[in-house]
């Protein structure tokens, strides 16, 4: 039985001042493509989903007369880093097993290699579907961060999804 659910870090305080400056609608599609890709590639989906949904929360307000600034992000962000480091500390605060919320946060840390220098990064199956499930909702110029949505919606789908993630893991133990 999980701890910690996806509807327990979605209403924490920190993720919701977090989630507010990276895109609540793009943080919940990022925990949806993370399900599906690691159904796919045999992940565990509750790592997949919670790295998914955290993804961005290291993000610093990369704006310039009111609109998100692309050019100034991909200067000078480091939002992966910031990122894995408050989902880590957050996760561990609401009772996650601490090997998980480690890889949970290195999968954060690694979505993006938008702050590494040039060079070939070599994912876990765990960090390359995080990667990939942002990539699904990215769009030009960073526009995926001012999709809205409600926070009503938002809670909503998180709870499908925790539902479809304690249904794999019944079937898993019933098969073991």
């Amino acid at each position: 039985m999980r701890q910690v659910t996806l509807e327990m870090i979605f209403k924490h305080p920190i993720t919701q001042r977090y989630l507010r400056r990276s895109g609540i609608a793009h943080a919940v599609n990022v925990a949806e493509y993370a399900y599906t890709f690691a159904k796919q590639a045999d992940v565990d989906p509750d790592l997949a989903t919670k790295a998914g949904l955290l993804h961005d929360i290291g993000h610093y307000n990369w704006y310039r007369d009111g609109e998100w600034d692309f050019s100034l992000y991909r200067d000078n962000d480091i939002h992966a880093i910031k990122g894995a480091n408050r989902a880590h500390k957050l996760l561990i605060r609401i009772g996650e097993n601490p090997k998980a919320a480690k890889a949970i946060a290195l999968a954060i840390l690694l979505h993006t290699d938008s702050y590494l220098p040039e060079g070939q990064l070599h994912l876990s199956p765990l960090q390359r579907v995080v990667a990939l499930a942002d990539e699904a909702d990215e769009e030009p110029a960073g526009h995926h961060h001012y999709k809205q949505i409600d926070k009503g919606t938002a809670l909503a789908r998180l709870i499908a999804l925790d539902q479809l993630i304690d249904q794999d893991h019944r079937t898993a133990a019933g098969s073991a």
